[in-house]
């Protein structure tokens, strides 16, 4: 309880900068709602009035004042919907979207040393879903509590002015059909909530695990064995669905039994009070109407705590891997401005923490500005933790690496990043076209930047060869290309930033001989000047580095 009225009051924190839409929708509801009641009610007490009069022969009644009113308090139904539907989805879509930054700028340091401990399918859950989840917060719970609990003061006081009786009745009901029946949907709603939370996301992860290893699954004849977890995890989410929707029943059905009850309650208990002239015969409809509209204001509330929990459960996955702690510690200082570029390794170790031994002992050496270094060994070897190192992925476990003749450390992590341009052995594509993934790494490239470093790349010729040509889709993780081509088109992205140190990690992975060798010659006639540190575990390119560095197994 004391853990979900925290997440609570850290939502409410997060939205402060739009607290003034919020209180204005819940003020522009709170005013549709009374103006809906109050039609209702001087509508049945109008019409009433109006018959008696006929029929009593009395041909002077001001029926100018309430049918203005009545007039008046459609205006503001209609007028105030509109206004409180604008109002509060527009705070709900603000909310959203800051909540989206806050939670990219919590999650980006955190990559990759601590997102690697996720499934990738998971991050994408807490990014969208759950995210998409807390709309519901403002909108479906916290609104319409206050909304309700407001006028459930209002229509109070207006009874009580008339008979206790009236109100004993009116405000039973109320709580027996906005309290007692939400908070025992809530209780029956948890555990299915909390537990479709976990099903969406397994069932996402599988998904996209599906997708991603379809040839795989091919291959070893497994896709029966996946389909069949997905249709588990489908069935288990359907079957927590239809117990939401058999409670969402449970909860309307008493809703509406209870503002019947207390519109025949209010008839029963104003006929003893008509007959004995305490109340004129037109309030006895005015009083049933009044009860019967008065229940539009709890008509949210099972909704409400039944979507709590698992709103509650997608907020707590949010601030779980937002308040992760990021391996690397930021300086308070701005970062230096080196006027030279030289890489040092002193002494550097590394090891991971899942890891007992090190990757990297006691590595030393040196990259000039403008010299170019290859770095050689076999897998397991630590060629990448270089790279994960040098790009603040990872703090070094021993020793110390200077950028400019400063310490790595000095430096903030983006000030650091925009030295270097890197190829990874992980190539990284989007579902988009070949121009727009190339156009990541600049967006003011013009089209002949683009055509001039694919063609070092070696990966023109293909590009053009396409019906589609720079505009051709590449698919989910570059689906539609060879191993080969995503990675020269990466080698074609990290040339296009223009950084004055390029990192390429194994540029020739799926590549032959003789295309890795054009490539990475035409990548140092076109990088005289720059900075270059080649790892690889092939000899490629290796008798035009000033230095080669093997590291042991």
């Amino acid at each position: 309880m004391i853990n979900n009225i925290k997440i609570v009051f850290r939502l409410l924190m997060l939205f402060k900068p739009y607290w003034a839409w919020m209180v204005l929708g819940i003020i522009l509801s709170l005013i549709t709602l009374l103006a809906n009641v109050g039609l209702l009610a001087l509508a049945a007490w109008f019409i009433t009035i109006m018959g008696i009069a006929g029929t009593a022969g009395i041909s002077q009644v001001n029926y100018f004042t309430p049918a203005a009113m009545i007039r008046g308090f459609a205006i503001i139904r209609t007028a105030g919907r509109y206004a409180e539907r604008v109002v509060t989805h527009e705070a709900t879509f603000r909310q959203l979207s800051a909540l989206r930054v806050w939670f990219y700028q919590r999650l980006e340091p955190l990559a990759p040393a601590v997102l690697q401990q996720y499934h990738s399918g998971d991050i994408l859950s807490r990014i969208s879903a759950d995210i998409d989840q807390l709309q519901n917060f403002y909108l479906r719970i916290a609104a319409p509590l206050i909304v309700a609990f407001i006028a459930v003061i209002f229509y109070s006081v207006f009874l009580i002015r008339y008979d206790m009786g009236l109100w004993l009745v009116e405000i039973s009901l109320l709580i027996l059909a906005g309290v007692l029946v939400p908070l025992l949907v809530n209780r029956l709603a948890k555990k299915p909530a909390e537990r479709m939370v976990k099903t969406k996301t397994c069932l996402r992860t599988t998904a996209i695990d599906s997708m991603q290893g379809m040839a795989e699954l091919l291959i070893y004849g497994a896709q029966q064995q996946q389909i069949e977890k997905i249709q588990q995890l489908s069935q288990q989410l359907v079957s927590d669905q239809q117990k939401q929707a058999t409670l969402m029943g449970f909860s309307q059905g008493a809703l509406g039994l209870s503002a019947n009850l207390a519109m025949w309650s209010m008839l029963i208990i104003t006929i003893p009070l008509v007959s004995s002239q305490q109340l004129s015969p037109e309030m006895m409809p005015m009083f049933a109407l009044f009860a019967l509209a008065s229940f539009e204001a709890i008509v949210p509330l099972p909704l409400a705590l039944q979507l709590l929990p698992e709103t509650l459960a997608s907020a707590k996955r949010i601030f779980e891997l937002a308040d992760s702690k990021p391996v690397i510690s930021e300086p308070e200082q701005a970062s230096p401005q080196p006027e030279q570029l030289d890489i040092v390794f002193d002494q550097v170790s590394f090891r991971y923490p899942t890891s007992d031994n090190d990757v990297i002992k006691s590595l030393s050496f040196c990259l000039p500005q403008g010299n170019k270094v290859a770095i050689i060994g076999e897998s397991g070897a630590g060629k990448t933790s270089i790279v994960q190192l040098l790009l603040k992925f990872w703090p070094c476990s021993g020793g110390s690496i200077q950028l400019g003749g400063y310490d790595l450390s000095a430096y903030h992590s983006e000030d650091c990043r925009r030295y270097f341009s890197a190829v990874s052995q992980q190539t990284v594509l989007f579902n988009s076209t070949i121009k727009r993934n190339l156009l990541l790494a600049n967006p003011d490239a013009s089209d002949e930047a683009l055509q001039q470093v694919c063609r070092i790349a070696q990966i023109d010729a293909f590009i053009t060869s396409q019906p589609d040509g720079y505009d051709t889709w590449v698919g989910e993780a570059g689906l539609k290309l060879s191993g080969g081509q995503a990675q020269r088109i990466a080698v074609a992205r990290a040339l296009l930033k223009d950084a004055p140190i390029l990192i390429l990690d194994e540029p020739g992975e799926g590549l032959d001989t003789d295309t890795e060798k054009k490539m990475l010659d035409a990548i140092l006639a076109y990088k005289p000047d720059t900075s270059i540190l080649l790892i690889s575990h092939k000899k490629a390119g290796l008798d035009r580095m000033d230095e080669i560095i093997l590291l042991p197994n």
